[in-house]
């Protein structure tokens, strides 16, 4: 499992390369709540971290082997971003609907971009496939402990900026954001609360922390959240263990948020990156005076979608 101490070593590793990234206060939320802001990070999203925390610990013979990953977007432009910073080229398997700025992210880096499935599942499935065919490395984009420890480095960010934090807002897909948020800040500080936002369209973290089975919808703004969760992942056991509440926002909230942190805070946030802010805005969560940190988790949104809610 991950402990703090990997997420110590995590942010040691990943400092020659990224900077942590702002928090920003914003008073129209509430007299004390701040945005994290990651979609100003290297490549415009939080998966950076994990992926490169992962690339970089990788010895030379598994980097031989090849580099087999999925993604619905973010992590395949971390995993091209490490690759390049290494030499090397990864092949990273992507739903034909990813949204052509990630596809773009992947190419800029000199890595290589498959077009394959529906949906993130059946991206995921050929994925695996390669991975075993060709005994190939396969970076996953949330079941590792590299990746957990890279992307608790935010919450390593958070208790430096803000030690009186009592509550963080964390978007939830399949667990590796917000196992390592919480793992960090409830190391350093137990009663930090910690809630994680699922979109309605996919609830498979809900699901596995509630026991109830809502469906996967596909059609959605929130496309990074999209997928199920492998059996047995680690990221599950940690989310139970460190999670205090879960909940989900709705298509509409999503919009609305999207909306509100562009013309609002000149922000351009992602559908899965604005959930947090969905969830505080549409009452979801209850706004209160505590001291609250909502993760803005990634900001790669095409511009036809940008157009499309902004005409709604």
């Amino acid at each position: 499992m991950v402990e703090l101490a990997d997420i110590a070593l995590a942010r040691y590793r990943l400092a020659p390369y990224l900077n942590p990234t702002p928090l920003e206060k914003v008073p129209d939320l509430g007299p004390a709540v701040w945005l994290k802001l990651e979609n100003v990070n290297k490549t415009r999203s939080f998966k950076v971290r994990g992926a490169l925390n992962a690339m970089l610990s990788l010895n030379r013979k598994a980097l031989e082997k090849g580099i087999v990953a999925c993604s619905s977007g973010n992590h395949a432009q971390g995993v091209a971003y490490a690759a390049h910073l290494l030499g090397i080229t990864a092949r990273v398997l992507m739903p034909v609907n990813t949204p052509k700025s990630k596809v773009a992210g992947v190419h800029q880096y000199g890595s290589q971009a498959v077009l394959y499935g529906d949906n993130y599942d059946e991206a995921e499935e050929e994925a695996q496939r390669l991975t075993r065919d060709e005994k190939a490395t396969f970076i996953s984009p949330y079941n590792d402990p590299l990746i957990v420890a890279g992307a608790g480095t935010i919450g390593l960010e958070i208790f430096d900026s803000l030690p009186e934090i009592e509550r963080v807002i964390v978007p939830v897909s399949g667990g590796g954001l917000i196992s390592g948020v919480a793992l960090a800040l409830k190391s350093l500080k137990p009663t930090v609360e910690v809630i994680g936002v699922c979109a309605e369209s996919a609830p498979a973290m809900y699901n596995l922390f509630y026991d109830t089975a809502l469906p996967q919808v596909w059609e959605t703004l929130a496309e990074a959240l999209s997928g199920e969760i492998e059996a047995n992942a680690i990221t599950a056991s940690l989310t139970q263990r460190y999670v205090d509440e879960i909940v989900l926002v709705s298509e509409e909230a999503i919009a609305d948020a999207m909306r509100w942190l562009l013309y609002e805070c000149a922000w351009v946030v992602e559908g899965g990156g604005s959930v947090g802010v969905a969830a505080w805005r549409s009452g979801v969560i209850q706004p209160d005076d505590q001291a609250t940190v909502i993760v803005i988790s990634g900001g790669n949104v095409d511009a036809e979608t940008l157009r499309q809610i902004m005409r709604e």
